[in-house]
């Protein structure tokens, strides 16, 4: 089906990319550079510990945050609402990152800032839910695919060599934000579909088999493919440096860019393609296979200009995968009355990786270095398309 006179206007789908990309300006450079830098000048050598302790505490907070907020976002019906509230919050807490000088208060800023920084992006994946059609989902994945590249640049940008220090970082980190979430805010006026938030006529909605497989095939896909990102969105510039100790953040912060920057134009196209050919799910079985290839380069990489080659190979098609499935998830929810809340818990994939991932790489990396723990990583992203060939059979498409 073709988009048409009755699809989602234009200007609410770029406003909504644009406030989606505030998202990952908000948790990109903090998370990737500005953070694991801090650790590294405080703990020295118990950097990775602190590091994995910041994450589990930050991912249970914004695991519970985000289906209490998609609920109350659901409760209230005013999306709007909470994502302004969260951005003011979530804006207010980042300063208070550089003034944190011990563990406990690292963690104690972490989990107020990821618990408000969640109050504005669950009501926020749900808003999409509630206005734009399935015909029109592969187009507003690949719109998706601008958020984690902006979130890339801005790393790179607030870490420029001599361009800001800490605190000015943060303070930037939260006028970015604003200045992507805001627009929206003000200017979004989306057209209403009515059967996009259809109450079921039962009192009991029922869920068929199929449908009910679907979500946790797509949940299980999305969980596996996270583990990986979340391994690499941690220790990718440890990893790197000890391929070439001539890395520096901000190469790092360049190549995060260039992948993700190279991810939007593919997205947009297999996206495009979906919606034409109503098949969703054949460029999430495809890039997740393609990134499990680029995590085995890595595993074998011995010299920088392999590694990269691997990440770049890893980066892009997972930076696809997780654009496209973001909206595709929208099509397999089977009660919109509820749709904040499940998101929320969809959201699970995004933050159980980080609980896992830190076991994962203690377990992994001590005995059979980075080379292991990227060929189990590369073993998981296989798995994530076989169960996308289930998701396949389960809504009758390719």
């Amino acid at each position: 089906m073709t988009d048409g006179p009755r699809g989602q206007s234009p200007r609410f789908l770029a406003l909504y990319a644009l406030a989606w990309a505030g998202g990952a300006i908000a948790y990109t450079p903090l998370l990737t550079l500005i953070l694991p830098l801090k650790v590294i000048t405080l703990a020295g050598d118990d950097a990775v510990s602190w590091l994995s302790a910041i994450a589990f505490c930050g991912a249970i907070s914004a695991s519970l945050a985000n289906i209490g907020f998609g609920w109350l976002s659901d409760w209230t019906g005013n999306r709007r609402l909470w994502i302004g509230a969260g951005l003011m919050a979530s804006s207010a807490a980042l300063p208070l990152l550089g003034q944190a000088q011990t563990l406990y208060q690292i963690i104690a800023v972490i989990v107020f800032w990821q618990v408000a920084l969640n109050m504005m992006l669950s009501p926020l994946a749900a808003w999409a839910g509630d206005h734009v059609p399935d015909y029109q989902k592969g187009r507003l994945g690949g719109l998706l695919s601008l958020a984690p590249a902006m979130g890339a640049v801005a790393g790179a940008l607030v870490t420029w060599p001599g361009l800001a220090e800490e605190g000015m970082r943060l303070w930037a980190i939260a006028a970015m934000v604003a200045a992507c979430v805001v627009p929206v805010l003000v200017l979004g006026k989306p057209k209403h579909f009515p059967h996009l938030m259809a109450m079921e006529e039962q009192e009991e909605p029922v869920v068929t088999g199929n449908q009910r497989r679907a979500v946790i095939k797509m949940w299980l896909a999305r969980l596996l493919l996270q583990i990986s990102e979340a391994a690499l969105f941690a220790f990718l510039l440890i990893w790197l440096k000890t391929i070439s100790t001539s890395i520096t953040d901000a190469d790092v912060a360049r190549l995060f860019g260039l992948v993700l920057v190279i991810a939007i134009p593919v997205s947009l196209i297999a996206g495009r393609w979906a919606d034409r050919h109503e098949r969703p799910i054949l460029p999430l079985r495809a890039s997740a296979a393609i990134a499990a290839l680029g995590l085995l380069v890595m595993a074998l990489a011995q010299d920088s200009t392999v590694a990269v080659a691997g990440y770049i190979l890893f980066g892009v098609s997972g930076a696809v995968f997780l654009s496209l499935h973001s909206a595709q998830t929208l099509r397999v929810l089977p009660r919109p009355e509820t749709r904040g809340r499940d998101l929320g818990i969809f959201n699970l994939t995004n933050t159980v990786p980080s609980l896992v991932m830190p076991g994962i790489a203690l377990a992994l990396i001590p005995v059979f270095g980075f080379q292991g723990m990227f060929f189990a990583l590369a073993g998981l992203a296989f798995v994530s398309a076989l169960f996308l060939a289930g998701v396949r059979q389960d809504l009758g498409q390719a």
